[in-house]
């Protein structure tokens, strides 16, 4: 079956910087809902229109394709004084950027009294590989197509 609109697709993916550096790879295989639902970036749903199970494809993305372009508006620096009590690096918190749209923030260090957050994607910026093997294709259900996501196995739970 090929992959088109309202098939259901699973693929094992690596992800690589753009020297070949391993950033993240599938440990369980990644399954979602094709044709425009943004389950997945628009760029691997284009490479994967019309392929089956067994296609495999390398593609390199630029920033904007992948996971954006940074946006310097979104890193703040905040005293430490405004956070709860055990804040940590790592840590995520949700936030407003500067136009009030709620935003998640990362914590990426805290200087002093200081806490460095940046809202920017961690990936982005970045040119990325992506390597993607489609293990298998299904026609979606009706009710994954109403919800616009993949239900069941390794998908969506209620």
């Amino acid at each position: 079956m090929n992959i088109t609109k309202d098939t259901v697709v699973t693929l094992q993916y690596r992800v690589a910087d753009s020297n070949g550096r391993l950033i993240e790879q599938s440990k369980t295989p990644m399954v979602y809902l094709h044709g425009g639902y943004e389950n997945t970036l628009p760029k691997i749903e284009e490479a994967l229109e019309g392929k089956d199970a067994g296609h495999e494809v390398t593609l390199d993305l630029q920033p904007e394709d992948a996971f954006g372009v940074r946006d310097e508006s979104l890193v703040r620096v905040i005293p430490k004084s405004e956070f709860p009590p055990g804040v940590k690096v790592g840590g995520q918190l949700q936030g407003h950027t500067d136009d009030g749209t709620p935003h998640v923030f990362h914590v990426m260090k805290i200087k002093g009294p200081e806490v460095h957050l940046d809202g920017n994607h961690p990936l982005a910026g970045k040119a990325l590989k992506f390597h993607l093997k489609v293990t298998a294709v299904r026609p979606a259900t009706a009710e994954e197509i109403a919800h616009r996501h993949v239900h069941g196995e390794h998908g969506h739970h209620h």
